[in-house]
């Protein structure tokens, strides 16, 4: 007989006032440790780190809205991460947790900032794990989030590589392409040589496969441009909802109170970086898109520094950690140093 691990985590579908909610948890009490996942995954991302966590914790993670088990109702991009950072409350609301420890993983950072934004009170700690730029992803230039065009050009659901989402919507298992769900997560949500064990690696590519696709989900609709690259956002969608018109949070360190704030990152990450290679200036600047007409690469650390930077400048406490030899799923890929860092910042939250 095959026994359970009681720290396996299980899940439930929980109905809330916005949405029904499905939620990855292991215990039923202790301090509330909300875990947020990225774009093109789910709360699977987090299964082991859930498993870490000392007792005293209670680990969460749900799906958010358009991935996983989770009511896929459309995305309204034109409210930025709000519909997922307000989904999140909805769900807190339902379990009756007042204050949380949020830790958001790439877009899931970007729904923490949102979620700090709104409801600083409501916050024990922020943990920002590689994450997306407080001023979205694509389209703005400069450590203040310029945009590069008032349309937004260079962001949005049209910046998606169209085979990557067919073969999503195919639920393409293999890695006969570069551009296959599990080829993208090996070379680009982690830093190779390193790769998942194989029981992880499937459910890892079974949490990819469950993101819903079109232009209420992933990549989302979109509009054409005479500015160079010739893309700007639209309405709906996963990507517009990170689109720099649609999500820009130039005022966090105006908020009141500041909750401790942690942002681990792995050093050699090539999705959020200040040379991403899904941003598509830096892909024009190295020759990977026609037509390159100097558009700056945006400085995604950067913009994240300068933010926290001025966070830390208001009274609030900040610690950055920096993983060397490690990429976009640090937690994946330096589970110790991962944990010790959230630990920490867990113990400055529960002061």
């Amino acid at each position: 007989m095959t026994h359970r691990d009681l720290r396996d985590p299980r899940t439930r579908r929980v109905p809330t006032d916005r949405l029904t909610v499905q939620l990855s948890e292991i215990r039923d009490d202790g301090e509330p440790v909300v875990f947020v996942h990225g774009n093109v995954s789910s709360a699977a991302f987090w299964d082991r780190t859930l498993r870490r966590l000392p007792d005293r914790y209670r680990p969460l993670a749900p799906d958010l809205r358009g991935f996983g088990g989770t009511e896929p109702l459309p995305i309204d991009a034109t409210r930025g991460l709000r519909d997922h950072a307000d989904d999140l409350a909805a769900l807190l609301r339902a379990l009756g947790i007042e204050r949380a420890h949020l830790v958001g993983w790439s877009m899931g950072g970007g729904v923490v900032l949102q979620y700090l934004r709104d409801r600083p009170a409501a916050v024990r700690s922020a943990t920002l794990v590689n994450p997306v730029s407080p001023y979205g992803f694509g389209g703005t230039h400069g450590v203040e989030g310029t945009l590069n065009s008032a349309d937004g050009v260079g962001s949005g659901g049209a910046t998606a590589n169209p085979e990557f989402v067919t073969r999503l919507a195919q639920g393409d298992r293999g890695a006969d392409s570069p551009l296959s769900p599990r080829s993208v997560m090996v070379s680009c949500y982690v830093k190779p040589p390193w790769r998942p064990e194989p029981g992880d690696e499937e459910a890892y590519v079974d949490s990819m496969l469950t993101t819903r696709t079109g232009d209420d989900h992933y990549p989302g609709d979109s509009t054409t441009s005479e500015t160079w690259p010739g893309v700007a956002p639209g309405t709906r969608g996963v990507l517009n909802s990170l689109s720099p018109l649609h999500f820009h949070l130039d005022d966090l360190h105006l908020i009141a109170p500041k909750p401790p704030v942690l942002w681990i990152r792995g050093e050699d990450d090539v999705i959020v970086s200040d040379t991403s290679l899904f941003d598509l200036a830096h892909l024009g600047a190295i020759g990977a898109v026609p037509g390159w007409d100097g558009t700056p690469a945006q400085p995604m650390v950067a913009q994240t520094r300068d933010v926290l930077n001025r966070y830390a400048a208001e009274g609030g406490w900040v610690r950055e950690v920096a993983v060397p030899d490690a990429g976009h799923a640090v937690h994946l890929e330096r589970p110790e140093e991962f944990t010790a860092a959230l630990l920490e910042v867990l113990e400055v939250g529960s002061a």
